[in-house]
């Protein structure tokens, strides 16, 4: 197993574990305080992290040229980001984006805690990142019962010599995860440290009857949430919960922009007047967002500051995946009731967004946790309160 922790590196456990018990509101659960004890997270990272910036970019961070910081983080509640663009060079740090992280201490340890595994289950993790988790959960369960894959070769290497340096036996494949490993299966967990949109088939067919499958969730509307499904014979389905904002799952990302993927000039949008703000869906509305995404399924926004327009100050643009409809709503600093729209395709998208505030509004205000997801082999679908009232049709595209 891995040697004792040094002085200086117990008093940061325990203000770390500290801080996970008041972020989860109780105690850490005793085995996975003594996984964090046993596992110091600092020998996960890499030489080199990534923190941001003031101006909401990312600098490097190396534990050779400023210790004080790389280890500060280390040990902070709070998600390091452990690798950016892919991996791929960038001559411009402000143009650094995260492609890799070490997830914030506390929604792992909720998410192992939640996850409910016992010694001699098996468990596949899908997203290795840099093999803490894994290194956790292997502490937990023993040699042999952990399963850990990862799409990166870079990511999934330094992983390996970590878990190996520390003397933790877990199966490492470099390969996609929405595949899941199924020489390894059936599972009787399966945890997903990257976002989905949509969950994998493969992943049910890998659980046991009975199992869990316990993954963060995204829409293009806003990622947050954490999906527990429990799995059946011929489908899976479970709760959301308001917690997580994890990187989507790499073979699920979609590189759209508004003027290069959306907006052209032969363009002619209908214009019509709202009184919805345009910042009720977007922002801190966290809750809205959610309902809002589950409702609408394939709907992404983005905030254009100074468009160039005579009178409007900022405008937020809407558009579906497939690029084929968009809308905009334009805001003045002296217009608080009323709002022009802008709107553009098949698809009236603010007409379908104003209907689905609405909708949220009629039900109370439903959050996360009132949200479920039903997957089988052809279709998946959410639903509000109960799996036979579904939020909108089945969604046909299930990996």
């Amino acid at each position: 197993m891995t040697d004792p922790v040094h002085r200086p590196e117990q008093a940061a456990v325990r203000g770390l574990l500290r801080a996970v018990g008041e972020a989860l509101d109780g105690p850490v659960p005793r085995e996975w305080k003594e996984a964090v004890t046993a596992i110091p997270r600092h020998r996960f990272l890499p030489e080199r992290i990534w923190l941001e910036d003031d101006q909401g970019g990312y600098q490097p961070c190396a534990l050779s040229t400023d210790h004080h910081r790389w280890f500060e983080a280390a040990y902070a509640d709070a998600p390091v980001v452990t690798q950016v663009n892919d991996g791929q060079a960038s001559a411009d740090p402000a143009d650094a984006w995260p492609s890799s992280s070490a997830s914030a201490p506390s929604i792992v340890v909720r998410m192992l805690r939640d996850l409910d595994v016992r010694p001699g289950m098996n468990v596949l993790e899908v997203g290795t990142g840099t093999g803490w988790n894994a290194a956790l959960l292997a502490h937990r369960l023993g040699p042999g019962h952990v399963t850990s894959i990862e799409i990166d070769p870079e990511v999934s290497e330094q992983a390996w010599a970590a878990l190996n340096a520390a003397g933790l036996d877990v199966d490492l494949v470099c390969g996609d995860g929405a595949q899941g490993w199924p020489r390894r299966h059936p599972y009787d967990r399966i945890i997903s440290t990257c976002s989905v949109r949509r969950v994998p088939w493969a992943w049910i067919e890998q659980t046991r009857p009975g199992g869990i499958i316990l993954t963060p969730w995204d829409n293009p509307l806003v990622c947050w949430g954490l999906l527990k499904l429990t799995v059946e014979h011929d489908r899976a389905q479970g709760r959301f919960s308001p917690h997580s904002a994890f990187m989507l799952m790499r073979n699920q990302r979609q590189d759209l922009r508004i003027f290069r993927d959306v907006v052209r000039d032969d363009h002619v949008p209908k214009e019509s007047v709202t009184t919805l703000p345009p910042w009720s869906i977007t922002g801190d509305h966290w809750e809205a967002r959610f309902a809002l995404g589950l409702r609408l399924g394939d709907v992404w926004t983005a905030w254009e500051d100074e468009p160039g327009v005579d009178g409007v100050d900022t405008r937020l643009w809407i558009a579906t995946t497939d690029a084929r409809s968009w809308a905009a709503v334009d805001h003045a600093d002296d217009q608080t009731d009323h709002f022009t729209v802008w709107q553009h395709g098949p698809r009236r998208l603010w007409d379908e967004v104003e209907a689905a505030h609405h909708w949220w509004e009629q039900h109370d205000r439903p959050t996360p946790d009132r949200f479920g997801l039903t997957v089988t082999a052809d279709s998946q679908w959410p639903w509000l309160d109960h799996p036979t009232h579904p939020v909108r049709a089945p969604d046909q595209r299930v990996l």
